[in-house]
Order: structure tokens, then C-alpha cells, then sequence
């Protein structure tokens, strides 16, 4: 049996900005809370955020599963992927290809959440796509693109095509991959995430029923995003969420702060 490698436990707090330090925990807690929600794929996908008032960003480490990320063991990269800081880690070059291509063009997207759950790829692969079956849909339909599959993200040209297609949007369904959020803070991807998320759980388990379904109308459909602003206090609610998904994470496993 092959040994068991330990990862490095050098910790950088002190050691980076306290801007960059809060920014590492809470996308290192990111990563831990998808883990646990059982929204992770072994060590792929990816999950970057901006460090701000610059042009970096931090990302995971190649090979580290999300349950391991901690603050200390994100990867400092540029637009390009390069590394910029002293790690022993890599990062995977293709895996970041979409969110360099995000970030190159949308300046409010400090974060951006690109998963292979089972449930978003099942609804962005069929025709019809999303639904407004349920009120989680309503978070994502109105603000949703998508974005057809060219094989692995590893194709410069494709990225033109990825960025046409999100256009203003913060929600995206990559047909046959997967999903994609993205917002202002680690929060707000997060609670866009969630939200559709449960939208396609939601509706994939009425149509496994069998039975017929009542949409949302659409004056309802019309409405329904001015009222979620009044509900969440905000355009996502992660605001609001963020501070009792952080104690959650602690909860779980506080190493996710080293």
C-alpha cells in the first residue's frame, strides 16, 4: 500500500495581508461547505476569488481534496494562472481556464463556483434546461445563461465563447458539465449556488414523479427577483447567510483556519 503523504501545515497567517488572510478563510471555508454538502468531485473543480484592490486570486491546490483545503494552502495566482507565491503546491491549468476567462471580463465577479454536481448537469443537458417549478428557480431564471460543451476546458478559443455567453448574468448552466455562479463575495456565489442547485434537485424530482406540474406563472416569474431583494436584504441573501455557514464550517472542522 502506498504511504500516506501528509500535506504541508505551514500556516501564512501573519504572513499575507489581514485583507488576504479573511479572504482565505472564507474561500477555504467555501470549500469545506461544498465537501459537506456532497457537491465536490474528488479533487476537480474549482472554486477562485479575488484578493482585492489587486489582480490575483486564490484558488486550490492541485490534489488537495476539498475537505483539506485550508487557508494556508491556497494557491496565490494571476490572470494567466501563474503561481506568485513560495508553495509546494501546482495548480491544475485547465481547471482554471474558466475562471480566468470570467474574471478577465467580469470585475464583479471577485468569486466564481464552477461544480460538477449530478443535478446541474442533468438540467443544463436537457432542452429545456431550468424550469420555473419552484421558487429556488425563481433565484436563478432571472439572471441565467448557458453555455454549450466543447469537450474539456482546455481550448483558448473557447474562452471568447464562454464569456459571450455569460454575458450579465450571475448564473450559468454548462450543458453536459455542470454548474456555474458567480457574485461580489464568497457569500453571494455560495447562496447563488445553493439556490440552483436545489432549483434542479427540486425539479428533477418532479419530473421522476411522473406527474403533471404546475409552473410559476409568469407574472409571478416577472416579480419574483424585486421580492427576493426585499426578503434577503440584498441580491443573494449570502450576506446575511455567510456568518452561520462560517460557524458551520467551524463546527465541522476549524482546521479549515490554519
Amino acid at each position: 500500500m502506498d504511504p500516506v503523504i501528509e500535506l504541508p501545515n505551514t500556516s501564512l497567517k501573519g504572513k499575507v495581508s489581514p485583507e488576504e488572510w479573511e479572504r482565505r478563510v472564507d474561500l477555504a471555508a467555501c470549500y469545506r461547505l461544498v465537501a459537506h454538502m456532497g457537491w465536490d468531485d474528488l479533487i476537480y473543480t474549482h472554486i477562485s476569488l479575488r484578493i482585492p484592490n489587486t489582480d490575483t486570486y486564490l484558488v486550490n491546490a492541485f490534489g488537495v481534496a476539498f475537505d483539506e483545503v485550508t487557508a494556508s494552502n491556497l494557491v496565490k495566482v494571476d490572470l494567466d494562472g501563474n503561481i506568485l507565491d513560495d508553495t509546494p503546491f501546482s495548480i491544475n491549468p485547465a481547471g482554471f481556464t474558466i475562471h480566468s476567462a470570467i474574471h478577465e471580463v467580469r470585475e464583479d465577479a471577485h468569486c466564481v463556483i464552477h461544480l460538477h454536481t449530478n443535478e446541474t448537469i442533468a438540467v443544463a443537458s436537457q432542452k429545456e434546461g431550468l424550469k420555473p417549478l419552484s421558487q429556488y428557480s425563481m433565484f436563478s431564471l432571472a439572471s441565467l445563461s448557458y453555455h454549450g460543451y466543447e469537450g474539456l476546458a482546455v481550448n483558448d478559443d473557447e474562452r471568447k465563447r464562454l464569456q459571450d455567453d455569460l454575458g450579465t448574468t450571475n448564473h450559468m448552466l454548462l450543458v453536459n458539465h455542470g454548474g456555474l455562479t458567480l457574485g461580489p463575495t464568497v457569500s453571494d456565489a455560495f447562496m447563488r449556488f445553493y439556490d440552483m442547485q436545489r432549483a434542479c434537485e427540486v425539479q428533477l424530482m418532479m419530473q421522476a414523479a411522473g406527474q403533471d406540474v404546475i409552473p410559476v406563472p409568469q407574472s409571478i416569474q416577472d416579480n419574483i427577483y424585486a421580492q427576493a431583494n426585499v426578503v434577503h436584504s440584498g441580491s443573494t441573501g449570502g450576506q446575511k447567510a455567510w456568518p452561520s455557514l462560517l460557524r458551520k464550517a467551524w463546527r465541522l472542522d476549524p482546521s479549515f483556519m490554519e
